[in-house]
């Protein structure tokens, strides 16, 4: 009994630090929310001139992280809402609605009156019910500057079959937050996790939440057993019975000075088990302990739900923080949770056996001698590297031609082996600039910097793997067996790279990748600090500023070379500078992994 009290006073004294915090946090962050709240009142007054539905094609979403794709429950369709973007200067929230025909591989952008105002990090689960029903609860909206969130605590609900927004006002609900999780769970949506920031403090959450869709109400639930830790952006997947919740990994920080603040991936997984019927349910924790090859932790990563109830988990980052520093390594990886077996494994690819199928019917109807012969003859013929040309026009005009060499089987093989003394776990290429515009060419005593990060494993001389770059916080679901992906972002330095490409796989053959949209290299758009720093003291000479202070050597190098473009087109980073022939150091020593290709002097 003595142990018993003991664990409960403990429990209630979490409980007890936890609401003070939020009330902290929630006191702390008013003031900033009332600024965004008529910030996104301006943004709803517009949506409410909007008076009629008005459906146009066009082409695919713009680049954005952190939105939501769900699959239509009657329809060939897939439904994208929300998301993120952030150009280096400024962040851009989305509340755009999107339908792809599977079918007619075509867009639809749908305008709807009176829709939720924009958001990122929120969760969208489609129910059957009434033709079929997308419903939205929570997420952010950030501040144009990025500095000030307001965390959402409302509920939608979009009717499919009327193309109509409705605001659904019950009590009781979770708080405002993102990063959370919701399920369908029977005829409950069940809500876990997330956090709230402001920007002084911030909360994560562990709390339980069910909203029935028979009563339009919620409830909040007191599990028994050991909860998971307060954590954000987790996988919750529903078991196939409807009986319980399954919670693997997350995110979660705290602060271990004023202001430093440390992260935890988390890679244990738990059960959210319901027993009882309707209206006497009871829920409990309980840890699970899965075999197989588990995925490594990571935090960002993309989840859906395949055949025979299967958990589908992709990509991701894991984060090396340090007091001023963070870097990460992306992923894009392919891992299966199989929920009846508690069991994880790797999704391996099998790769295109069209090629094998039609030898085996050759063999079928060839004499064993021809066979043999047929066979000498393949084994002689030359297998050299492939070269593919891929040429891209950049936004400013400029034409170049990326040259991709493809080694064949040996070469391969005596590349792999060099590369797995190396640290690298990206497949790296050298890449020439064949074609340059004149501008470029006549400038006396400069040096051209030209470099290329290969950012997709290469596959066999005949048939080239073709896989979606690494990436976090990309938008995923499964529709018919198989997995669509869109978007998300990567980073090399300090430049992130929001993607609008899109690929799909089929679950059932786990064959190849393949690729519906693919990335335009004219929606890359960075604003670096740097440039608007020197646009700056540009405006402060220009009106005879006297006494400034010396600039840094960083600032300095970045006088003297000058970057004529950076792009990347889905598979390659891409960048030119042009650096003064006696600056010794690379241009862009700070980045990782990358190969360089210098040119000699350039002389008239």
């Amino acid at each position: 009994m003595g142990k018993k009290g003991k664990k409960e006073k403990k429990v209630k004294g979490a409980e007890k630090t936890a609401a003070k915090m939020e009330k902290k946090v929630s006191k702390r962050s008013k003031r900033e929310e009332d600024d965004l709240e008529a910030l996104i009142a301006e943004f709803q007054s517009l949506d409410a001139k909007k008076t009629q539905v008005v459906e146009t094609t066009c082409p695919p979403p713009s680049p954005r992280l952190n939105g939501s794709l769900s699959a239509h429950p009657e329809k060939d369709e897939l439904i994208l809402f929300g998301g993120e973007f952030f150009n280096g200067k400024k962040t851009y929230l989305y509340n755009d609605l999107f339908f792809y025909n599977i079918r007619k591989n075509t867009w639809v952008k749908s305008e709807i009156p009176n829709p939720p105002p924009p958001r990122c990090s929120h969760q969208a689960v489609v129910v059957p019910q009434g033709g079929g029903q997308l419903w939205v609860f929570g997420g952010e909206f950030a501040s144009p500057n990025g500095e000030q969130f307001y965390h959402y605590k409302d509920l939608w609900v979009l009717h499919l079959a009327t193309h109509t927004w409705e605001n659904i006002k019950a009590p009781g609900g979770p708080s405002g937050r993102s990063g959370h999780r919701m399920v369908l769970s029977k005829k409950q949506l069940l809500v876990f996790g997330g956090f709230h920031e402001s920007t002084r403090d911030f909360i994560y959450y562990n709390d339980v939440y069910s909203f029935s869709l028979d009563t339009f109400s919620w409830s909040r639930l007191s599990p028994s057993g050991s909860a998971p830790s307060p954590r954000s952006a987790c996988q919750m997947t529903s078991t196939p019975d409807g009986m319980g919740v399954i919670i693997y990994g997350g995110y979660s920080k705290v602060r271990v000075k004023k202001d430093v603040e440390k992260g935890t991936i988390h890679s244990d997984m738990f059960l959210l088990k319901r027993e009882g019927k309707d209206g006497q349910e009871k829920w409990s924790w309980s840890r699970l302990n899965p075999s197989g090859n588990k995925p490594p932790p990571r935090s960002g990563f993309s989840l859906a739900v395949g055949p025979a109830g299967r958990a589908v988990l992709f990509g991701g980052v894991c984060d090396e923080e340090e007091e001023e520093s963070l870097e990460g390594d992306f992923y894009n990886d392919l891992y299966l949770y199989d929920t009846v077996k508690n069991r994880w494994f790797p999704g391996v690819l099998r790769g295109n056996k069209t090629e094998k199928k039609k030898r085996r019917r050759v063999k079928k109807d060839m004499a064993e001698g021809e066979e043999a012969e047929r066979e000498e003859e393949e084994a002689a013929a030359p297998q050299g590297p492939t070269e593919i040309i891929k040429e891209i026009i950049t936004e400013d005009g400029t034409v170049m031609t990326i040259k991709e060499v493809i080694p064949g089987p040996q070469v391969q093989e005596e590349e792999e082996e060099e590369e797995e003394e190396e640290d690298g776990k990206i497949t790296h290429t050298r890449a020439k600039l064949k074609e340059r515009s004149s501008q470029y060419l006549c400038l006396p005593n400069f040096r051209v910097f030209f470099f290329v990060l290969f950012l997709s494993s290469l596959g066999s001389a005949t048939a080239p793997l073709i896989e979606p770059c690494p990436r976090s916080s990309a938008m995923a679901t499964v529709r018919q067996g198989k997995l669509y992906l869109y978007g998300g972002m990567f980073e090399v330095g300090d430049r992130q790279f929001t993607l609008n490409d899109f690929y799909c796989l089929d679950l059932h053959k786990m064959d190849q990748w393949e690729v519906l949209v693919e990335m335009d290299p004219k929606t890359q758009e960075w604003l670096e600090e740097s440039e608007s720093e020197d646009d700056e003291e540009e405006e402060e000479e220009a009106k005879g500023a006297e006494g400034e202070e010396e600039e840094s050597e960083e600032e300095s190098e970045d006088e003297e070379g000058k970057r004529l473009f950076r792009f990347f087109d889905g598979r390659h980073l891409c960048a030119l500078f042009i650096y003064n022939e006696q600056q010794v150091q690379s241009p862009i020593q700070d980045v990782h992994d990358i190969c360089l290709y210098c040119t000699p002097p350039v002389a008239v």
